[in-house]
């Protein structure tokens, strides 16, 4: 249920805080109402409940990483960072946690929260956290100008013009891979539609992600009077509002398997019909496709069609992550530098030669969308200073410092192990049993991931190091092994 706290007003910035602590909630709530209309929930699901039934986007998100199942570690506290991102990109998450150990707050940030803030917070620094977090336009301006103003000089991002320069003015739907935070809508915006002859057209976006499944068909081809209960008049959808502008899918990957055969329909002849009704309309919008997700994977595994991926794939474009795109993100600092300065009316910052040489080596992995949020806390928190190494650090999701590791075994005791391997290998496959190879290693893999989170005490950090690896590879790897048990 939806729990409002407050006087509900309308230009009250809507603010939803996830905690499983019903006194944290309660007592965040009566504080923050004055400012924030406020909306409380409990665990990463029922937040993504929440969020499929407002009519509203929340402009902020308070989140807890210790929720259930595991509110000892933080896992499901990043998981929804994630989601929350792929449902409202422009959302401005804000972490609120106990669980706070640097190497957490860092990689909160990499994956798209602006700010971290440990527990206990006293509510007038809160406020003005969050407040804060308001302060900073969200829109990525980048490439407001279409391909032709694309920032950079890379070879990822002249290629991606060329791509677009081909694809631009063509009926055909064009689909969109990338990683989070890429950039996919403003390629889609600017790029593919603002910047062709649809330009004064319209361009309308949905993303499958924030729809309920039971409301995605009503949302995309509209729906008859008494089509389904609540549906009191006739009301066209996304297909019938773009006319002959560009119809945006995010996420398209989330789509079901029967919505995905009736937009096959719309893609190849243009015909649809609204829920409830028999009689047959027809699309002329071009259709723009966007997922973070392998589709060609998801094809091999049953959950995406064949037929609508080759169709919708015909002008295939890959935006390019940042770690591709070398000195760019010097490029890309220096716009957003001036942007948010120029928004806050401070003095910008600048970087030591040590911090620059950093800054290029770094692979953001949480791509522009890590980039900006940097540069936001930067202009923050050093406006008008020189950020050393130190202070540039501190944003970042660097590897922690390897631990001095014991004297190496005696000469000859990494081959005897070899040997002991391979020949337990060979009496394994002389037996003719049925054997895998990759779910023998997925088990290995998670026994010793298991193995060192208690060794840990579930402290994600301690155990990454334990095995010898970055802790964002060992989040990854659990949040693989999660989605595959």
């Amino acid at each position: 249920m939806l729990t409002l706290s407050g006087n509900s007003l309308p230009e009250k910035p809507l603010l939803l805080i996830i905690d499983d602590d019903a006194l944290i909630c309660d007592t965040l709530s009566f504080s923050l109402s004055p400012l924030f209309e406020v909306i409380t929930s409990h665990s990463r699901l029922h937040c993504l409940q929440l969020l499929r039934q407002l009519r509203k986007t929340p402009e902020l998100a308070l989140v807890d990483l210790g929720l259930p199942p595991v509110p000892h570690r933080p896992d499901e506290g990043f998981s929804l960072i994630a989601d929350l991102l792929k449902v409202a990109p422009k959302i401005r998450i804000v972490v609120l946690s106990g669980q706070s150990d640097e190497g957490n707050a860092r990689h909160a940030r990499t994956l798209g929260a602006v700010d971290f803030v440990a527990k206990p917070c006293s509510p007038g620094d809160l406020q003005q956290v969050l407040t804060g977090a308001l302060t900073f336009s969200m829109v990525d301006d980048v490439r407001h100008e279409g391909s032709s103003s694309l920032l950079g000089n890379s070879p990822a991002i002249q290629k991606l013009r060329l791509q677009l320069l081909q694809y631009s003015d063509l009926q055909f739907p064009v689909l969109i891979e990338g990683e989070s935070g890429s950039g996919k809508e403003v390629i889609a915006s600017s790029c593919l539609h603002y910047h062709t002859k649809r330009r004064e057209r319209p361009f309308l976006a949905i993303n499958c992600a924030a729809i309920s499944p039971n409301l995605v068909e009503a949302t995309l081809f509209g729906y008859a009077r008494g089509a389904f209960t609540g549906a009191v008049t006739m009301k066209a959808g996304y297909f019938e509002d773009a006319a002959d502008g560009t119809l945006f899918l995010d996420e398209i990957g989330e789509l079901a398997l029967d919505l995905q055969a009736k937009l096959l329909r719309v893609l190849e002849n243009g015909e649809y019909q609204r829920v409830g009704e028999t009689q047959k309309r027809f699309s002329r919008a071009r259709i723009i496709a966007a997922t973070n997700r392998d589709l060609r994977k998801e094809v091999k595994a049953g959950n995406f069609r064949s037929d609508l991926y080759h169709r919708l794939s015909v002008c295939s474009i890959v935006a390019p992550p940042l770690r591709e795109m070398g000195e760019d993100r010097l490029v890309l600092l220096d716009h957003f530098r001036e942007l948010y300065a120029a928004q806050t009316q401070q003095r910008p910052f600048s970087f030591s030669e040590e911090a620059t040489d950093l800054w290029c080596s770094y692979s953001f992995p949480g791509n522009v969308r890590e980039l900006r949020n940097i540069i936001i806390r930067l202009t923050t928190r050093h406006s008008g200073q020189i950020v050393d190494t130190a202070a540039l650090a501190a944003e970042l999701d660097l590897p922690d410092e390897p631990q001095e590791v014991a004297a190496s075994p005696p000469s000859g005791t990494d081959a005897a192990t070899g040997d002991a391997i391979i020949a337990a290998a060979i009496h394994r496959l002389r037996q003719r049993v049925p054997f895998n190879l990759d779910r023998l290693l997925d088990a290995t893999e998670r026994g010793y991931i298991e193995a060192a989170l208690k060794l840990a005490h579930g402290n994600v950090s301690q155990a990454a190091r334990l095995l010898g690896m970055h802790r964002t590879t060992l989040y990854n790897r659990m949040e693989s092994s999660a989605r595959e048990q």
